[in-house]
Formats: structure tokens, C-alpha cells, sequence
């Protein structure tokens, strides 16, 4: 019997499976195959999933004082930092390159996040050899390397990951070789996961993370020229599995001991939605002005004027929560004994 981060239907619902589950409604729906996102989906993906995810972090950090107390420096530090560098890169080489730093630090974010959710359930399964690591390890990252590569060496594409230019371009011909690279990596494993299922069972968390997350990824940005596509994927195969780790492993708050679970649950939810759902208002009013009808018009009121000056300080602000996101979570999620509380929350269980 495998052990669970919580059960099986759980884990492979909302942890292991999203990025699968994801592709498939891509290619089964043909209305998430359309080339651009409207209105209320960008509500729903972007800002109720993406952004929203974003701000759940603060379930682990800034709402927990025994955390912040366990680590004030790093919580104090990062922020400052980030906003820093972010307005250094702003001031110096302007919009193109502070969002080409943070789309590559996005990227980076989100195939590590796979990479997490790929050793925990190695974990779950047992002390794999050095070979079958090697090989989970090269496939989990073809899976996702490929399509970038793919995607850079085709640009333009009728998406992009925060603003348009936001990656360099490289030579169109590398895409080939890369591909080939891809499909003997892929073969090799999954021969391999052939030979080791006649005589071991396998986790299928594990297999699910690796499979699904080659599907999200390849569906998204190398199969269709979509929008809604890419966006779909991208979106519910990162922020609804870390949702779902989080509420495992979110130690809940003093004043909301005595709720019920179900309120407990939405008060999880609501209180990260509440913040996106001002950020993005406010990066419609400052910035983007596109979506004043979702904020009940008043973001496209009286648009401030702001110069180069002002807004290498705004937008760097305003990006904040990402930044200290992506960084933030290469610490919280440590399972190198320096949390116990989340490794008993991550030791797994074997029910069914």
C-alpha cells in the first residue's frame, strides 16, 4: 500500500493530478482551445488561481508568528530585497528587462515547484537507485525544458508569460534537436518504469507528476496556438497543487481554532482571494488599465501620471508579492529537517 500526503483520491485530484487533468480538458473542450483569454476567465485562472496562489503563502509566513519569529531576518530581508532589485533593474534597463528577470525567475519557480511534488512522491514510494532518480529527474525536466525551448526558438507566440518580449528569442533551428532529445529521454523512462513494474509496485503519484506535467506543458505552449490554452495549463497545474499542499500543511491560526472546517476552508480561500483581487485592481488602475469592468469601473478613473521615475518604484511594488513568492518558496518547503512541523505534516499516510 503507498503512502499519501492524504489520501489517494486527494493527492492525485489536486496534487499530482491537476497538470494532467488540465491538458485533457484542453484537448476535449474545444472552447479552451480559443485564441484569446476573455474577461471572466482571466478572473477565474489568472487572478482567482495564479495571483491568488501567490498570497496563499502567507498561510505559512507572515500570518504564522511563530514563523515569523522562528525566522524574522529572512521575512524582513526578502521583501526589501526584491523590491530593491526590482527597482535597480526598473531604473537600468527598464520595463523590457525587469519583466524579462522575472518571467525567468517565474519559470524557474514553476519547474522546481514540479520537481518538489516529483521528490515527494519518490519519497512516498522508497529509496529509488541512482539510475531511476537520474532518469525521473531527466524526464520531469524534458518534460517541461522542451516546450520552452520550443517556445523560444518560435517566437512570437500568441501568448506570453507576463508581457510580450518577455523572453529572447532562439535560433529556430534548435527546436528539432531538442524535440528528438525530449522523445529518447521519455522512451528511455518509460521502458524503464515498464522493467521496474514487473517486480516493484509503482507510486502513481509519482508517475502522474511526471507524465502530467509533459501533457500541461506540451498541450499549453507546443500543441495549440491558444490563449485560454496555455493559460488553462499553466495556471491549474501550479497554483491549485499548491493549494491543496498548503491546506495540508498550514498550521491554522489561533483565531480560527473553534470554526468548522467548512468555514475554516473558506476563510483559507477567501482571504488570499481578497488580496489578488486588490492587487490586480491596482495594477489596472496604475498600469495595465484593461479591466475596468471587473473592478467596477473605478480603475479606469482619473489615470495617474506617472513618469520612468515613478514607475521603476510602482510596478517593482506592485510585483512584490510575486517576488517574495518565488523566493520565499525555496525555503518554506524545505523538508531538511529545519521545519519539523511541515515534515510530520509531509510524512504521508497510507490511506487509501
Amino acid at each position: 500500500m503507498h503512502r499519501w500526503a492524504r489520501s489517494a483520491p486527494y493527492d492525485l485530484a489536486l496534487i499530482a493530478g491537476p497538470p494532467a487533468l488540465a491538458a485533457l480538458a484542453v484537448w476535449g473542450l474545444p472552447a479552451l482551445r480559443a485564441p484569446d483569454v476573455p474577461a471572466w476567465g482571466w478572473l477565474v485562472l489568472v487572478v482567482g488561481v495564479d495571483v491568488a496562489h501567490v498570497w496563499s503563502t502567507l498561510w505559512r509566513t507572515y500570518l504564522v508568528p511563530e514563523e515569523l519569529a522562528r525566522r524574522p531576518g529572512l521575512y524582513a530581508v526578502v521583501p526589501f530585497t526584491c523590491w530593491a532589485a526590482g527597482a535597480l533593474l526598473y531604473r537600468a534597463g527598464g520595463p523590457g528587462l525587469f519583466w524579462r528577470v522575472l518571467a525567468y525567475l517565474a519559470v524557474f519557480h514553476f519547474v522546481r515547484q514540479q520537481w518538489g511534488f516529483l521528490r515527494l512522491y519518490q519519497s512516498y514510494e522508497g529509496r529509488a537507485s541512482r539510475l531511476d532518480d537520474a532518469l525521473d529527474r531527466a524526464a520531469l525536466y524534458g518534460g517541461m525544458l522542451y516546450p520552452l525551448v520550443y517556445w523560444h526558438a518560435s517566437l512570437p507566440r500568441p501568448f506570453e508569460w507576463f508581457v510580450p518580449g518577455d523572453f529572447a528569442a532562439l535560433p529556430a533551428a534548435l527546436s528539432a534537436p531538442a524535440a528528438s532529445l525530449y522523445a529518447v529521454v521519455l522512451a528511455v523512462w518509460v521502458l524503464r518504469q515498464a522493467v521496474r513494474a514487473r517486480r516493484e509496485s509503482l507510486h502513481p503519484g509519482r508517475l502522474l507528476v511526471v507524465v502530467g506535467t509533459a501533457a500541461a506543458w506540451w498541450t499549453g505552449i507546443v500543441a495549440f496556438e491558444s490563449d485560454v490554452a496555455f493559460t488553462l495549463t499553466n495556471v491549474l497545474a501550479h497554483g491549485v497543487p499548491y493549494f491543496a499542499l498548503l491546506w495540508l500543511t498550514a498550521p491554522r491560526p489561533r483565531r480560527a481554532a473553534a470554526l468548522p472546517a467548512a468555514a475554516w476552508a473558506a476563510v483559507f480561500l477567501l482571504v488570499p482571494l481578497a488580496f489578488a483581487y486588490g492587487e490586480e485592481g491596482l495594477w489596472d488602475w496604475a498600469v495595465w488599465r484593461e479591466h475596468a469592468g471587473l473592478f467596477f469601473g473605478w480603475t479606469g478613473r482619473a489615470e495617474p501620471d506617472l513618469g520612468p521615475a515613478a514607475l521603476a518604484l510602482l510596478v517593482p511594488l506592485l510585483a512584490l508579492p510575486q517576488s517574495t513568492h518565488y523566493v520565499l518558496d525555496a525555503y518554506i518547503w524545505r523538508l531538511d529537517g529545519s521545519d519539523p512541523a511541515l515534515a510530520r505534516a509531509l510524512r504521508g499516510t497510507s490511506v487509501p
